[in-house]
């Protein structure tokens, strides 16, 4: 089984969507964590999203490197510009890919339906990376 790891700053949205992606297709063959260089909480916007698709990451917790033992993985991906800029340096042979995408956080608008929306598109991005990860890693 491989070891895989998502790097975001916050880990509160990107990553623990990533996460609960890989957890939900790939749990036969890979063993998903996921983390944030600034660990904050856990975007109940995300939950929201990921819920209407059947993946439930609500028991979820934002957690820092250091809490999933940064020497244990065989890939980590970075999902955003910010973990990409810190990412450690891990010992071994750790594949290390940065693979970015927009943060849905940052849209600034009174409409939660747009808001939501942005979510949602972000959502789908992930899961279409995620579902890929069978051609890039192979089971």
């Amino acid at each position: 089984m491989k070891r895989i790891l998502f790097l975001c700053t916050r880990n509160s949205c990107r990553s623990q969507m990533a996460e609960g992606w890989a957890r939900h297709l790939h749990s036969r063959w890979l063993d998903s964590a996921s983390a944030g260089s600034e660990p904050s909480t856990l975007d109940q916007r995300a939950v929201e999203a990921m819920a209407e698709v059947g993946v439930d990451i609500s028991a979820h917790a934002s957690k820092s490197i250091e809490a999933v033992g940064s020497n244990e993985f065989d890939h980590v991906f970075t999902l955003c510009a910010g973990a990409h800029d810190r990412c450690p340096v891990f010992p071994g042979s750790v594949s290390v890919v940065h693979r970015g995408f927009d943060d849905p956080q940052r849209l600034l608008s009174p409409d939660e339906g747009e808001v939501i929306e942005e979510y949602r598109r972000v959502r789908d991005e992930i899961g279409a990376w995620v579902t890929g990860l069978t051609e890039e890693l192979g089971p």
